[in-house]
């Protein structure tokens, strides 16, 4: 498959992945793919997001369902080309419909509220403390065609909608049928060997949904020492800030970071939490978050992806930051891009069924000195990219935190 040059990210001419028809689950979209890769080994492993009509279960008077489920693809050429299994889905929200069967045991063996139950949309993989770990944006009840008209509640049970402030005991979760973010643990040989029932383990959500809508969650792939002990770090994007101060409330939808020492407590009181970034630039204009969990680089900075929203008409573009822990360990950033590094260009990731321009990047992994990234584009489809790293970071550090360009410009090859 050809490959289209630019000056610093390099892409395909045509997705890696596309719906697939006769498979149920994905003959509709197959986007934001995460991919990692396992040492000694030169095949690469992808989850990604596909969807199709569910009529079985509709209710009556609704529009037809849309529940979002991870698929699996391999990759053994550095992610030019992609074998996918659309047998089945390898991670499927379990659709219950009634509030007590909204469970779900977890790998400790509690039982807890289900919020992968709708739909399990938007993974992000990482390694931490020599496991894999996966994070997915989901809800509690499935989307109807989200692209034509997103009403969370338009598929939800009567029991839901009518409820009160409390439906089922369920909260605000099922009220308002929110995104709350859930950590897996993975079991990347039994994935691989599509043993897939026995490949995932429920963690815990790392979201609070009596807070709202949060997205764009996973952790530092290590934990970082953050007021004077070690700590897991998760990046988060709330889509109300304010419910996290009263000094955020006018912020429009920005990056966050929890700090915990348990990764429990993430989503509860115990955690402390800070602002990254907020939107700044114009192409920022709407919301800005990050899109895939940090690389360390050599000096110990972190190098940040990060998408960012203006409108219907610009779409979502990615760029990058770096960040560096300040003096109380709180990572701050020191140096960010203010240029779109990709953004739809070509037809297909102009529109699809969703008409906004979209390139929206969930994973990437460096091999060598080669930064190969998985995104979604016009929410249809998957592309792959790849970039020198050290070119890459050499742009980045080009501009300050503020994205002005340093003494002596910015890094241009």
């Amino acid at each position: 498959m050809k490959t289209s040059e630019n000056p610093l990210i390099r892409t395909l001419d045509a997705p890696v992945l596309a719906p697939q028809a006769g498979a149920d689950w994905a003959d509709t979209m197959l986007l934001n793919p995460a991919i990692i890769d396992a040492p000694g080994s030169p095949r690469l492993h992808m989850l990604f997001r596909a969807t199709g009509p569910w009529p079985r279960a509709r209710v009556e008077g609704r529009p037809p369902p849309f529940p979002i489920f991870l698929g699996y693809a391999t990759s053994d050429d550095n992610g030019r080309t992609w074998q996918a299994d659309f047998s089945r889905p390898c991670l499927a929200p379990a659709l219950a419909t009634e509030p007590d069967n909204i469970k779900i045991r977890s790998r400790d063996g509690r039982v807890l509220t289900n919020h992968a139950n709708g739909c399990v949309e938007d993974p992000r993989l990482f390694r931490l403390g020599g496991k894999l770990y996966l994070t997915t944006a989901c809800r509690m009840f499935p989307p109807g065609p989200y692209w034509e008209h997103d009403e969370p509640m338009q598929c939800a049970p009567d029991w839901a909608r009518d409820g009160g402030e409390n439906p089922g005991g369920l909260g605000r979760a099922a009220r308002e049928n929110v995104t709350v973010s859930v950590l897996w643990e993975v079991d990347l040989g039994r994935l691989a060997a599509r043993d897939y029932d026995n490949a995932f383990a429920y963690i815990t959500h790392l979201t609070d949904p009596e807070r709202g809508e949060n997205r764009d969650v996973f952790l530092f792939p290590k934990k970082l020492r953050i007021g004077g002990r070690e700590r897991y770090a998760c990046l988060h994007r709330p889509f109300l800030p304010g419910e996290f101060g009263a000094e955020f409330a006018a912020l429009r939808p920005s990056i966050f970071l929890a700090a915990a020492d348990e990764i429990e407590d993430l989503p509860g009181p115990r955690a402390e939490h800070r602002l990254v970034a907020q939107p700044e630039l114009a192409w920022e204009g709407n919301r800005i978050g990050a899109s895939w969990p940090p690389l360390e680089l050599d000096s110990g900075d972190w190098l940040l992806p990060c998408h960012g929203r203006q409108d219907d008409a610009t779409g979502y573009t990615q760029s990058f930051m770096i960040a560096r822990q300040g003096a109380d360990g709180w990572p701050e950033i020191v140096h960010r891009c203010p240029e779109r590094l990709m953004f739809a260009r070509k037809p297909w990731e102009l529109a699809g069924r969703f008409k906004t321009p979209c390139v929206f990047t969930c994973g990437g992994v460096v091999r060598g000195r080669e930064l190969i990234m998985s995104y979604g584009a016009a929410d249809t489809v998957a592309g792959m990219a790849w970039a020198d790293l050290d070119e890459l970071v050499g742009r980045v550090r080009g501009y300050d935190s503020r994205g002005r360009v340093l003494r002596g410009g910015c890094n241009r090859k």
